[in-house]
């Protein structure tokens, strides 16, 4: 078996580069359509074997090894792909074989929106900023500078594959594999495209209109189809995926639909009861506390919530009381407030059923709502 490094023409220490450029030198002279001598074919095939051997860095380094000069198994057969590949993948050699595409579908895209919980009430539009991979504009797409284009591969001739013929249990077999020169396209690109290196897109910056809907919530990711990378080559686009995180609100939280939110009373007002007015997130709200409210009521304002995602039928806020007692009093005001006691004779302190902390109790109110 002649020497892989011998038959190529290259020393042993040459570079991955340098094999593939006396491969496709001596591939273009000796493929059978320009030589179509039985010692060119021979030929050939000593070249695209020992090319198949040391372009692959683990086959070419058992082989430096001193290991299987067929670069298969010890038996020298051509490995079980090979075998596979001949009897059914391959029935037709190159004639079944087809170049592959340049052109490939972009990657898929996530970016993360931030957003106020007022936002989710009716839903929001917002302007984001992508930073992905475009069209470019120099060749459009093509990977060629432009006035030029890709030319037909001289070693497999546009197939994008090239036959080699292996020895195996069932004697010599003849498979196809893709085309080392052209790597599989059955084309190359002498003038690659210098604003993208022969790619067809670049990296920029490009900006998508979003309206974001009513009801969404932190880690749920909205999909805009065909609003990803630009694929290689002018490849189509895949897809943009926007998480959206709610950042807490300093007075409302959610629960489903609904808003909750605690409402600070007086002790005067709990006992006289009174009307007051509270902001919510989407404009002002009267409320009326009726006399002798007491910590841990609920109150609902109906339709004051949240929009759901699917639907149009609003939520409710909800608000929980919570009575403030006094902690400084002024001798007036203790005065009064035990002029009241005696008045309405409270009843003494006493041991009742354990009742749970407030806001373990409004919890529970509010579900039961």
């Amino acid at each position: 078996m002649a020497d892989h490094y011998e038959v190529l023409g290259v020393s042993k220490d040459a570079s991955q580069d340098e094999i593939k450029k006396a491969y496709r030198k001596l591939a273009r002279q000796l493929h059978p359509d320009v030589n179509p001598g039985e010692d060119a074919a021979e030929r050939f095939k000593l070249v695209t074997h020992a090319y198949d051997v040391l372009s692959d860095e683990d086959s070419r380094r058992r082989y430096d090894m001193g290991g299987d000069q067929n670069g298969g198994f010890g038996g020298g057969f051509g490995g079980f792909g090979d075998i596979f590949e001949t009897f059914f993948g391959a029935a037709g050699g190159a004639r079944s074989a087809r170049p592959r595409s340049r052109r490939e579908r972009g990657q898929d895209a996530l970016v993360r929106i931030d957003l106020e919980l007022g936002d989710v009430v009716f839903g929001v539009h917002r302007d984001i900023e992508v930073d992905t991979a475009v069209l470019c504009e120099t060749c459009q797409g093509s990977c060629c500078q432009p006035g030029t284009s890709p030319v037909t591969c001289d070693v497999c001739g546009g197939s994008g594959h090239v036959q080699r013929q292996v020895r195996s249990l069932l004697g010599n077999v003849v498979t196809t594999q893709p085309c080392g020169s052209c790597e599989g396209y059955g084309t190359v690109i002498p003038n690659p495209c210098g604003s993208c290196a022969g790619q067809g897109r670049v990296r920029s910056r490009r900006t998508v209109a979003l309206d974001i809907p009513a009801g969404v919530e932190t880690g749920l990711r909205l999909q805009l189809p065909g609003s990803g990378e630009v694929g290689r080559a002018g490849g189509p686009h895949g897809d943009l995926y926007v998480e959206v995180a709610v950042a807490p609100h300093p007075v409302f939280s959610r629960d489903g639909d609904d808003l909750l939110a605690t409402l600070e009373v007086s002790m005067t007002d709990a006992i006289l009861g009174t009307t007051t007015t509270i902001e919510g997130l989407d404009g002002s709200v009267d409320l009326e506390l009726r006399s002798g409210v007491q910590s841990g009521d609920v109150l609902t304002i109906g339709g004051r919530g949240i929009t759901p995602l699917r639907g149009s039928q609003r939520g409710d806020l909800r608000v929980g009381v919570q009575v403030i007692t006094p902690t400084k009093l002024d001798g007036a005001q203790r005065k009064l407030i035990e002029d009241f006691a005696k008045k309405a004779k409270a009843p003494a302190p006493r041991l009742a059923q354990f009742q749970q902390g407030l806001f373990s109790k409004l919890r529970d109110r509010f579900r039961s709502h």
